[in-house]
């Protein structure tokens, strides 16, 4: 380990043992589960060790909380998907309904989606999973949204080139 990566890891532990109790008091407050709370805590703190960067704030609890509640976020997006995905599967008959391990490479597919489609506006998202995952045509979307086919033509085009230009970037 050279020097940047001790500096770091020597500021992570350092912020972890100042800061690691009321944090995860912060997080318990808002999931009301104090293993979730752990988690998401771990999670703050592996964020932080990713980045392989020292942390230049001069406030560390406000840069902890920025990064913590990123990571809440994070969580509830996932938790909303991954509720969806299961309604979804409740209202499926029953013979054809995906096995365990179909369920989880779905759901991985669909938090993968959902990552790449970040930022965009909602209706271009909505346009985008109705052609993506319902097979809808343009009109129908357009219809479906109460928008022209050319809005939806644009929504398409930017979401697809959204995707296509993210996956392009990813090592």
């Amino acid at each position: 380990m050279h020097s940047s990566h001790a500096e770091l890891r020597a500021q992570i532990d350092s912020l972890y043992s100042d800061n690691h109790r009321w944090l995860q008091a912060w997080l318990h407050q808002k999931l009301h589960c104090s293993q979730r709370a752990a988690d998401l805590l771990h999670d703050t703190f592996i964020r932080l060790l990713s980045r392989e960067q020292l942390i230049e704030a001069r406030e560390p609890k406000a840069h902890l909380m920025v990064v913590a509640k990123r990571v809440l976020l994070d969580h509830w997006r996932r938790e909303r998907i991954e509720r969806a995905y299961l309604e979804t599967l409740l209202s499926q008959v029953e013979a054809r309904a995906p096995g365990p391990e179909e369920q989880h490479l779905i759901l991985e597919t669909l938090l993968e989606i959902d990552r790449l489609l970040d930022g965009l506006p909602g209706p271009v998202k909505h346009a985008f999973l109705y052609a993506q995952l319902h097979g809808l045509k343009q009109a129908e979307i357009a219809e479906k949204m109460s928008l022209s086919i050319s809005t939806i033509k644009r929504y398409l085009v930017r979401a697809g080139s959204q995707c296509y230009f993210a996956l392009q970037v990813e090592p």
